[in-house]
C-alpha cells in the first residue's frame, strides 16, 4: 500500500497544534485588512482579535482563496516524496477553492502518472469541516487505505450538521447574507438568525430567533433531534466561537451536559480562524456533530 496524506485548507479553523498532532497539511488562505495583506496561518500572522478590532473601526476585510499554482506547488512537494495526497477543501458552495484544487490536481496527474490524488469537497466550513477530517485521520490511522477513505468521505460529508448563529448582524449586512432593513430590524428586536450549511454546502438562514438565550436554545433541540443516536450521542462535537468565548463555554456547557456520552466528555472548543472571521466578524457561534444526513432543498 503506498503510503498518502491528508492535506486541508486553513479555513478548517483549529490550530497549528491540531493539524500537526492530526499530521494533516495546510494550505494557507489570504486575507487583507486595508491596505495590508496577511496568510491565514493559524492566527501566526494576525490574530482574529486584532481583525476584529480593526473591522469595528471601519476597515475593509477581503480574503482570497488558494490559487491554482499555490495549489500545485503544494500537492509536488508530496508527489516527490513519492506520496499519494487526499485533499480536503472549504466548501464549494462558499468558495471557489474545490475548482482551484481540482485544476491542479489534473494540471499534475500527466506528470505524476503513478500518484493518486483525490479532492474532496467537505461541503463544510470551520468546526464542521474540522470533523470531517478529524475522523478521516483517525480512519487513515486504523489503516484505511486512500481509495477506501476517499469513497467513504464523499459519503459520510453529508452526515455532518452544521448549525451557526450570530449576535451581531452588522457583518451579515455588509456582506450582503442579510439585507440592511431585515438587519436594521433584527438588531432592533434583539434576533439571531439561526443558519446551516445545507446538502450543497452552501449557508441559508434556516430561523429568525429573538434572543440569544433562545438560539442557543434551538441548536440543542436541533442536535437532540439529530444527532446519531439521539440523546446518547457518542461521537465527537465541535464549536467555534468568534470573539465570544463565554458565550461558547456555555454551548459547549450545555451540550456536555444534555448528552453525557458525548466523546471526550464535552464539546472541543475553537476559534473561528481569520478567513471566516472577516465574513462573520465578532459574536457568532457555530456547532457541529455527526447525525442525520442533510436534506437536500
Amino acid at each position: 500500500m503506498n503510503e498518502y496524506i491528508i492535506s486541508c485548507c486553513t479555513p478548517i479553523d483549529t490550530s497549528m497544534e491540531w493539524v500537526e498532532q492530526k499530521k494533516v497539511y495546510p494550505c494557507y488562505f489570504h486575507l487583507s485588512l486595508g491596505t495590508d495583506e496577511y496568510i491565514d496561518d493559524f492566527e501566526q500572522s494576525i490574530t482574529t482579535d486584532e481583525i476584529y478590532r480593526r473591522m469595528l473601526a471601519g476597515e475593509r476585510s477581503k480574503t482570497s482563496q488558494v490559487n491554482v499554482q499555490e495549489y500545485e506547488d503544494h500537492f509536488r512537494k508530496f508527489f516527490n516524496e513519492g506520496k499519494d495526497i487526499i485533499h480536503v477543501t472549504l466548501s464549494g458552495g462558499i468558495s471557489g477553492t474545490y475548482n482551484s484544487a481540482r485544476i491542479a490536481a489534473d494540471n499534475l496527474r500527466e506528470e505524476f502518472p503513478d500518484r493518486k490524488i483525490f479532492i474532496i469537497d467537505s461541503i463544510g466550513a470551520t468546526g464542521g469541516y474540522a470533523l470531517l477530517v478529524d475522523k478521516m485521520c483517525d480512519l487513515r490511522d486504523e489503516g484505511m487505505g486512500i481509495d477506501e477513505l476517499a469513497a467513504w468521505a464523499e459519503e459520510r460529508k453529508h452526515y455532518i450538521q452544521s448549525w451557526f448563529f450570530t449576535s451581531d448582524l452588522k457583518f451579515l449586512i455588509m456582506g450582503g447574507r442579510v439585507s440592511k432593513a431585515s438587519g436594521f430590524i433584527g438588531n432592533v428586536l434583539n434576533i439571531c438568525p439561526l443558519l446551516e450549511i445545507c446538502y450543497d454546502g452552501s449557508l441559508k438562514t434556516r430561523e429568525k430567533i429573538r434572543t440569544k438565550k433562545k438560539v442557543m436554545e434551538r441548536i440543542l433541540k436541533k442536535m437532540e433531534e439529530t444527532a446519531d443516536d439521539r440523546l446518547m450521542y457518542s461521537d465527537k462535537c465541535f464549536i467555534n466561537q468568534a470573539g465570544c468565548l463565554e458565550d461558547g463555554e456555555k454551548m459547549a456547557a450545555m451540550i456536555a451536559e444534555r448528552f453525557p456520552n458525548l466523546k471526550g466528555g464535552k464539546p472541543s472548543l475553537f476559534k473561528v480562524g481569520p478567513t471566516i472571521s472577516c465574513h462573520t466578524g465578532p459574536g457568532t457561534i457555530a456547532v457541529f456533530w455527526w447525525g442525520d444526513r442533510r436534506i437536500e432543498d
